[in-house]
């Protein structure tokens, strides 16, 4: 065969090449790019899909045995009860343990399915040190005792969101119910945030703000858009655009980004 038939043969190929949207859109950051210092401690995992619940533990079926009516009273009695290395304003954690669900699912994009409070990713890098999460770590920290006495009946995935959904019934709001099966994960995911390379920074945006694909939010380290504004430019009209493109990307409609603004920042 030929040079040049060997070439053309290989181009023709090249599409039906699995080519991931990282590497399509450019490679995510590593955490050790954004925490140089950081210590490396992948080599100590033998395997990257194993978890430190053993390959025969199955969360669904533990999750059948957790008493959840138990959970939501203990979530409910932590609402009230304060604490003085981080208390309650108003002596209610509602409001706080709310934006802690919301960021955690907050960061799912249609584009390439990513993000979302499956796994439980907010407790790693970057998430758990995003500009928008911060203070985040207390949430999860006072939820400790009730993660501490159910133990692997109930993920930090599950566990997070259902306290959103104790805070809300807590405040007098009917939610949906709720729907258990977010198995954790043991790692960062390495997931393309944006090309940034700075905390707020937004590169993504290219001709008429015409936003990169497969993202959502608008700015590296944000969840969703700039309360600000554009860039901090508290133009209405602009702002009215950035917020529907980008809760269009995380799978909302008008009404319901309308609800989540208005609902969630009435606390």
């Amino acid at each position: 065969m030929s040079t040049v038939a060997a070439s053309l043969l290989l181009s023709s190929l090249l599409p039906l090449s699995p080519v991931s949207m990282a590497s399509a859109k450019g490679a995510p950051q590593s955490n050790q790019f954004w925490w140089p210092d950081q210590l490396d401690l992948s080599p100590l995992r033998h395997d990257a899909g194993s978890n430190p619940l053993g390959a025969d533990f199955d969360y669904a079926k533990e999750f059948k045995t957790l008493d959840l009516k138990a959970v939501k009273k203990d979530i409910n009695d932590l609402l009230t009860t304060s604490q003085e290395w981080w208390p309650a304003d108003y002596g209610n954690y509602g409001p706080f343990f709310i934006r802690m669900a919301w960021h955690g699912a907050g960061t799912y994009r249609m584009g390439d399915g990513r993000g979302g409070a499956d796994g439980g990713q907010q407790r790693f890098e970057p998430l758990n040190s995003w500009p928008d999460n911060a203070s985040l770590d207390k949430a999860r920290r006072l939820l400790w005792p009730v993660k501490k006495k159910y133990g692997c009946k109930i993920s930090w995935g599950d566990l997070m969101v259902l306290t959103g959904n104790v805070a809300l019934e807590n405040m007098g709001v009917k939610t949906y119910g709720f729907a258990g099966g977010r198995a954790d994960d043991w790692q960062p995911d390495l997931v393309y945030w944006g090309p940034e390379t700075k905390w707020l920074a937004d590169k993504r945006y290219s001709g008429d703000r015409k936003l990169d694909n497969p993202l959502a939010a608008v700015q590296m380290g944000l969840i969703y858009v700039n309360p600000e504004g554009p860039n901090g430019n508290p133009d209405p009209m602009a702002a009215a655009k950035d917020i529907r493109d980008t809760f269009g990307r995380m799978a909302m409609n008008d009404e319901e980004t309308v609800a989540l603004i208005a609902g969630g920042h009435t606390f």
